[in-house]
């Protein structure tokens, strides 16, 4: 019933918004009756998108063509939210990329820095246009990081550095000598997903805005799919990947949107923390020796 919508009439942007987990996240929300404005770079399957949403309910949705990387881009996403509604109260920032299945000697610096504005500079990007609106409704940011921020993954280590989680970086951000120095900044340099919303965190307490993430394991997503499909087994390769977590399947895109809304709706004491949507996968042993063929992911080479 519409008296027990759980975020009725609250504002949400969310980044890639238009399929795979970004889509899961912006359906949960529509359903709640969330008023949501989300971007994709793919005009087609934005406007699809956007009609489908609008046929679920309670909630809208509006869809604003955007690229994460294009400051531009991002100042035209947040003006037309708080055109449209008025106000923002919850920003996810979803938007990002996994590159191909390589070590680090097959990847240039140029696909590198393009990695990192997807995954990095598009998250601070919309956190810094979003917060002067998010500052005024007491609202909150929620970042799609990675189980990689914990565990780090053979093959991926470019992604991995986009994500990974760094103590280390977090104490910089209480012991820096520089005053002038933010704890975003620091973060943002060498802790990236992970550190940065922590740091953001400390940064935005004083305005009570809260700032968390989820890590999700492996996802059932459009993107996922083409990947397994790419393999030289893709039903092994499927199959793989649902073992790895201890509930034998992937996680469903609108999993991760019911933790996003857990987090934008319930969770008002909690900041700063990230909650792992990957069915247990990080527990437990596994075969680690990089010299079999059971080492994750020598058990799926591509098609050749």
């Amino acid at each position: 019933m519409e008296g027990h919508l759980r975020y009725k009439d609250k504002v949400t942007v969310i980044t890639g918004g238009s399929s795979g987990i970004g889509k899961g996240c912006a359906t949960v929300f529509v359903q709640q009756g969330s008023k949501v404005v989300f971007c994709s770079y793919n005009e087609k399957e934005g406007k699809e998108a956007e009609r489908e949403l609008n046929d679920i309910g309670p909630g809208e949705a509006l869809f604003i063509f955007a690229d994460v990387t294009k400051e531009d881009d991002i100042k035209n996403l947040i003006n037309k939210a708080v055109e449209r509604y008025g106000k923002i109260d919850c920003v996810i920032n979803n938007a990002g990329q996994h590159p191909e299945y390589r070590t680090i000697d097959n990847y240039t610096a140029e696909e590198f820095r393009k990695l990192f504005e997807v995954n990095v500079l598009g998250y601070f990007l919309v956190s810094k246009y979003a917060l002067p609106h998010l500052r005024k409704t007491e609202g909150n940011i929620i970042n799609n990081s990675s189980m990689t921020a914990h565990t780090a993954a053979g093959w991926c280590s470019v992604y991995c550095a986009t994500k990974y989680k760094s103590h280390s970086d977090l104490s910089l951000t209480f012991f820096s000598s520089d005053a002038n120095t933010s704890n975003l900044q620091d973060s943002r340099k060498k802790g990236a997903v992970s550190a940065m919303t922590r740091a953001l965190a400390i940064d935005e307490a004083k305005y009570n805005v809260r700032v968390n993430s989820f890590s999700g394991g492996n996802i059932d997503t459009p993107l996922s799919n083409q990947f397994i499909n790419s393999t030289a087994n893709p039903d092994e390769t499927g199959q793989i990947f649902s073992n790895i977590s201890l509930l034998g399947r992937r996680g469903t895109a609108e999993e991760c949107g019911m933790t996003s809304l857990y987090l934008a709706s319930d969770a008002t004491f909690s900041t700063g923390i990230d909650i792992h949507v990957s069915g247990g996968a990080e527990l437990n042993y596994a075969c680690k020796n990089v010299n079999t063929k059971e080492f994750w992911p020598n058990s799926f080479l591509k098609k050749q």
